[in-house]
């Protein structure tokens, strides 16, 4: 009963992915923990750890994708699993990686049928105790930071003040939507750069930590608690809300040289915040970040994945900007799968404890049997 639990990373296998589910540091603390682990050839390289490394810090390297699924009792990934994937997932084995059970509904009845035990970290809870494990967190700082950067070039104007001989020239504005992770990142990045910077968010309760970064918090005037949702993530809110925040937006995304929208409502279509009318009142050279671009994006005209000018205006919906610094964005997602599964697991029974709350918060499906209400609804709402 008590055997060696092999844990197996596989490579990466969208496009554009260049992130790894384990790094050297973390395959050391598995293997003191008693985990044996497996790691396919290549699979750190676009990340900057190669075979050699992960051999040192104990792992057997396997040359092809199927001889690690086939011994692995657990795949950790980064991306959840494409359906050729699915096929080569070991029946009654666990997995594990950013999954969106709520949205790919498909996938988790493929797991079903083989008796997956499945963890999805967009499903660890939001409590102090698990922020390390905080994935979703840890990769949306980087998509905030890098958004300011790619924005900054972009656009063909200088992001700070500058009095020089020639003429003095003014900061670029930047507008930052939704003041969670992402977008405090964002605002910080911006002002380092020296723009002028504005934010706003549903939830007024963000008003200071905005302002603590130097930006200007825009407030639409409102008297419930309308956008705070559990766990201090965003929610829907009321249609007067909405009007007021549009005529409010309308205006100052009207002034911006790059906006910013970070508006993500876990496991459904992203809010729209920016009109196909609001596009058409920017100055042509401006530019729209949409980090909501995987769940359809913010702005009614991104394109996932792709950057489209419309009439000067460049949306950009890249996808993965976290990937784009696959260097950092490994370290910290592989730490937060370690707190993860080293928190989880009982070394003495060699198996998870299923009582801790975070290891049952965060799984969707135990031996084929779905357990997350929220996937179970989502599946029976038939929302494939």
């Amino acid at each position: 009963r008590f055997r060696t639990m092999i844990l197996g990373i596989p490579k990466e296998i969208l496009e554009n992915e260049t992130r790894v589910a384990a790094i050297p540091a973390t395959v050391k603390q598995y293997i003191v923990a008693g985990f044996n682990v497996k790691v396919q050839s290549g699979a750190g390289v676009a990340s900057q750890i190669s075979d050699n490394d992960f051999r040192e810090a104990g792992a057997e390297v396997l040359s092809d994708a199927m001889a690690i699924y086939n011994v692995s009792d657990m795949i950790l990934k980064v991306n959840s699993p494409t359906d050729e994937e699915i096929l080569m997932i070991k029946d009654g084995s666990s997995y594990l990686s950013f999954f969106q059970t709520m949205k790919e509904t498909s996938k988790v009845v493929a797991l079903q049928k083989k008796n997956i035990t499945g963890y999805s970290m967009h499903l660890i809870p939001r409590t102090t105790l698990a922020q390390k494990m905080d994935a979703l967190s840890s990769q949306t700082n980087i998509a905030g930071y890098k958004s300011v950067l790619i924005g900054a070039c972009h656009i063909e104007k200088y992001m700070p003040l500058l009095m020089t001989a020639a003429g003095t020239i003014p900061p670029a504005k930047v507008l930052v939507l939704g003041a969670g992770v992402a977008g405090l990142s964002a605002i910080a990045t911006a002002k380092r750069l020296g723009a002028q910077v504005e934010a706003s968010d549903v939830r007024p309760e963000v008003k200071e930590q905005v302002e603590s970064l130097g930006a200007k918090f825009l407030e639409v005037e409102s008297d419930s608690d309308d956008g705070v949702g559990e766990g201090g993530y965003a929610k829907e809110t009321s249609d007067d809300y909405k009007k007021r925040q549009a005529e409010l937006l309308n205006e100052r995304v009207a002034a911006s040289d790059i906006v910013i929208t970070t508006a993500l409502i876990p496991g459904r279509p992203a809010p729209v915040l920016i009109s196909d009318e609001m596009v058409k009142s920017m100055s042509s050279g401006s530019v729209i970040m949409d980090l909501a671009a995987e769940n359809g994006g913010n702005c009614s005209l991104t394109k996932p994945d792709e950057v489209v000018n419309v009439d000067g205006v460049r949306i950009d919906g890249t996808v993965n900007l976290a990937g784009t610094m696959s260097f950092h964005a490994s370290q910290l997602y592989a730490k937060n799968v370690s707190a993860f599964i080293l928190h989880g697991y009982d070394k003495e029974k060699k198996e998870f404890n299923l009582e801790d709350e975070i290891v049952s918060g965060s799984m969707f499906i135990h031996n084929g049997q779905i357990v997350d209400e929220r996937t179970k609804s989502a599946i029976e709402g038939g929302d494939q």
